[in-house]
């Protein structure tokens, strides 16, 4: 359970340093911008100037009136948007716009009005006293770098998510393959004793040792077959057949009982004697059935109720098992069907993690959390299809 806490610990803190980086790649961006902004307008009042000062020129060939720098200042604007017009926003002149935008006064009339939401107008006074407007945008290139953060983020966290999931993935094989190879490894070594107690149990039944005791025996020794052959079926495409969903419960549930204290209770939320034809495997299905109730008695403390209840449903089966235990607080809710979860002393955290592959990948249905408070019992919910 500290190795979920640490993992979880890491995941806050590498997704507060992201988050950190991303604000400061915004926050310097912004600055940036906003320099460049006012660079940029800058660079406008001196067009303005510019423009006023040609103005004032009376003749354009007299050599004693210098007019270069002025031609220089206004060319050199290559980059942003501007369109000069008179006092009745009658368009005189523009740079750095499409012609195909301004083909009519319409969007002649749009574009000037786009410009003064954007930015305040510069105003030109000339020498007759009538006024000109310089009006202006944001260039491209800042454009795109006021944006740059943002799809820089969007990259980054696409990336991430990617790596995450490239990552789990093949973590998530890593493990499959270790699972396979220890089920199948459990299966392979319990195989020989099992023979030799069913070989046992032949000879015990010659003996003058009582029925009971060699039923009993019996059954625990069948009990070890189909663990046997539980482990013998993880990592294989196990058949579905149609089986008695209430006998199935019914059997396991009272195999059970037998073996649990007399202070649990064991109810039964559904009719005994229906019939509920399902598409499963038999063997599998009940291991997950024998480790949830397992799991609900282990959360009761000494004495307590553990309820399974059948619901049947148009296309699907809600099956809920529920307890009167410790509960799960909602922070636990997937976790716990995460590989080497657990809460107690003993075990190696498998059984609901083996139980969700049993039930999702299997039998195509869905197994989770459907209700706990701590102190006062959980209910796990499966959900299973009628037709495979």
């Amino acid at each position: 359970m500290e190795v979920y806490r640490t993992k979880k610990r890491w995941k806050i803190i590498l997704l507060f340093v992201a988050v950190l980086i991303g604000f400061a790649s915004l926050f310097i961006t912004n600055r940036l911008v906003k320099d460049l902004s006012q660079e940029e307008r800058k660079k406008i009042v001196l067009w303005a100037e510019a423009i006023k000062e040609l103005s004032q020129l009376t003749n354009l060939e007299d050599t004693t009136q210098n007019y270069t720098i002025i031609s220089e200042v206004l060319q050199n604007n290559t980059t942003v948007p501007v369109i000069l017009a008179d006092e009745n926003d009658n368009m005189l002149s523009y740079i750095n716009i499409p012609p195909q935008k301004l083909d009519t006064k319409e969007e002649v009339d749009r574009m000037i009005v786009s410009m003064k939401a954007s930015k305040e107008p510069i105003e030109v006074i000339l020498l007759d006293g009538s006024k000109n407007y310089v009006y202006y945008k944001d260039s491209t290139t800042l454009i795109q770098l006021t944006y740059y953060p943002y799809v820089q983020l969007i990259i980054i966290v696409l990336f991430i998510l990617a790596s995450y999931y490239a990552f789990s993935q093949s973590r998530k094989s890593e493990q499959n393959r270790v699972w396979v190879g220890m089920a199948k490894e459990t299966a392979h070594q319990l195989g020989t004793p099992t023979s030799s107690f069913l070989a046992w149990i032949e000879i015990l039944k010659e003996t003058n040792l009582s029925t009971e005791l060699v039923s009993e025996f019996s059954k625990d020794v069948a009990r070890l077959e189909k663990v046997v052959d539980r482990f013998s079926k993880i990592g294989s495409v196990p058949a579905l057949k149609p089986t008695d969903l209430i006998e199935l419960i019914n059997n396991t549930i009272s195999y059970l009982k037998n073996r649990t204290s007399s202070k649990i209770t064991f109810l039964k939320n559904y009719d005994e004697k229906d019939r509920l034809l399902i598409p499963l495997n038999d063997t599998l299905f009940e291991w997950v059935i024998e480790n949830i109730a397992k799991n609900a008695i282990d959360a009761i403390h000494i004495e307590g109720e553990v309820a399974i209840s059948i619901t049947d449903n148009t296309q699907v089966v809600y099956i809920d098992i529920s307890d009167t235990g410790k509960g799960i607080p909602r922070s636990h809710y997937k976790t716990i069907f995460q590989p080497g979860f657990t809460t107690k002393t003993r075990g190696w955290g498998l059984g609901l993690t083996l139980s969700k592959r049993i039930i999702e990948e299997y039998h195509n249905g869905k197994i989770f959390v459907n209700h706990s408070e701590v102190d006062k019992g959980s209910s796990l919910r499966i959900v299973i299809r009628k037709t495979h």
